[in-house]
């Protein structure tokens, strides 16, 4: 008897968790940042918010209809991305910046590579870095109880104090999602315990920059100064970075050791931003610069295969 076998690629073992599952699921624990930023920054806050989302959207569904492709927009990526951007960008931006920043997010960096799982970098941070490089006096300016000001790290970069706790909590100007530490790491935390993310990438970035800020402040004469410490680890999008974007599953390394040396690289990159470049932030494009070395990273870090290397006896 004859037997007709079909051989699928891999991956061969999988998952009961589906794409929709995975995204809504991140989409649920950016919900805690979410609300906190639109109760800080008000109506405005959420006006921004629904365009970016409803703009990914229609972006990759207009660009697929076009192209005679499968929609994709039942899979939550073009949601995610939208509030991911959303939540990247200042409160008070006039409109036509969510829909710019949106159009590069979904048709430039997504989609012109290829669509889910082929992008190159995160397209909300692709996004996020071509609009603060386009309109960055647009994107670099903040607005908190009707007063504009500079974000706390800005302070903190001009040798000016901060209240470190406020940071903590979110009573601070800078993005929407990115003011409150606590709500931030509440997401972080509920995607680990779901197993949604590795710990390894946040633990390291997080970790390694902490490293390097406190041999920085004992170098520089500050001596062990935990205000100084905390308010790095607090401000800035850090937290947002190290737990929902750095993560991204198509942009990080698929290899324990991989995430492991990501997350140290990227904790390195966005200490050097910080401390000697000209922005006092740094998170954005340390994250876009490791999603481009990713590839290297895997290629040095894959296990060997199974025989591999063995030596025949005779």
């Amino acid at each position: 008897m004859n037997y007709t076998m079909k051989i699928s690629s891999s991956p061969h073992i999988r998952d009961k968790e589906t794409t929709t599952n995975i995204m809504g699921t991140v989409i649920v624990a950016l919900m805690p940042a979410t609300i906190y930023g639109v109760y800080n920054f008000g109506l405005h806050a959420a006006f921004v918010i629904c365009l970016t989302i409803a703009c990914c959207v229609i972006f990759e569904a207009a660009y697929e209809k076009m192209l005679g492709l499968k929609n994709t927009v039942k899979d939550l990526s073009a949601v995610l991305t939208g509030l991911l951007l959303a939540l990247n960008l200042p409160p008070e931006v006039p409109f036509w910046i969510p829909v710019i920043g949106s159009f590069f997010a979904i048709i430039v960096v997504k989609q012109l590579f290829g669509g889910l799982g082929q992008n190159f970098m995160n397209p909300a941070l692709g996004a996020r870095c071509f609009l603060l490089i386009s309109f960055t006096g647009r994107m670099t300016t903040f607005t908190y109880d009707a007063v504009t000001t500079a974000t706390p790290l800005a302070n903190l970069k001009a040798g000016e104090s901060v209240d470190v706790f406020a940071m903590f909590f979110g009573a601070t100007a800078g993005t929407i999602g990115e003011t409150s530490a606590l709500a931030l790491m509440i997401g972080g935390l509920f995607l680990i315990v779901r197993r949604v993310i590795n710990f390894r990438i946040p633990a390291f970035y997080i970790g390694s920059f902490t490293v390097f800020i406190m041999i920085y402040a004992i170098v520089s004469g500050r001596g062990v100064d935990c205000s100084y410490l905390l308010a790095h680890l607090c401000g800035g999008g850090l937290m947002l970075g190290a737990f929902f974007m750095a993560t991204d599953y198509v942009t990080s390394p698929i290899t324990p050791n991989g995430k492991i040396i990501f997350g140290i690289f990227l904790g390195l990159l966005t200490f050097l931003f910080r401390i000697y470049g000209g922005s006092a932030e740094g998170v954005s494009y340390a994250i876009i610069i490791g999603n481009l070395i990713v590839p290297l990273i895997e290629r040095i870090t894959v296990p060997k295969a199974f025989g591999k290397g063995a030596v025949k006896h005779e």
